[in-house]
């Protein structure tokens, strides 16, 4: 037998007001989906892995430019304030002036400046498409590999990745 004083109801705690304190709590200011450097960025993730949806950059970057940027690593991306979001950018940017290592930057001594940067987004892509048009040009090996679209890094292709090329004895009728 139920107490039937004692038993809430859906609609008597809606009634009531106290349905609102019993959900989880979400930040006023919490954005579901965030735009970042043309990237949409899932904001229920935490920060360090919704911004590895961003071309160019990865996990263990991501984590360093967090630390750099005082973020907290158990924030979710959409929990973001605005402020915390251009000292992030700004430090994938501008990676040496934060004291981030060369050796973690994704492109060092570029070949036409020789400088050392970090690319992300719509510069990655460029730039590996300037490469690959510069290595076709001026005929290397590689850009040959590229133009004929067969294998570029030394891979065997007697056998494997003919990916829909028939290649073999045809049956005589």
């Amino acid at each position: 037998v139920h107490d039937t004083q004692n038993v809430l109801s859906f609609s008597s705690l809606q009634r009531t007001g106290h349905l609102a304190t019993m959900s989880l709590l979400q930040p006023d200011h919490f954005q579901h989906i965030l735009r970042i450097m043309n990237t949409n960025i899932e904001g229920s993730q935490k920060v360090m892995y919704a911004l590895t949806r961003i071309r160019g950059i990865g996990r263990r970057f991501c984590n360093l430019a967090c630390k750099k940027a005082d973020i907290d690593m158990n924030k979710r991306a959409g929990e973001l304030t605005a402020e915390e979001i251009d000292r992030l950018m700004d430090v994938i940017q501008k990676p040496l002036e934060y004291k981030i290592p060369v050796w973690f930057l994704n492109r060092q001594k570029d070949y036409r400046d020789g400088r050392d940067s970090q690319l992300v987004a719509n510069t990655l892509d460029n730039s590996f498409r300037e490469d690959i048009e510069r290595l076709k040009k001026i005929r290397a090996h590689r850009g040959l590999r590229h133009y004929w679209g067969v294998r570029v890094r030394g891979q065997h292709t007697k056998t494997s990745g003919r990916h829909g090329r028939t290649v073999g004895v045809s049956k005589k009728k």
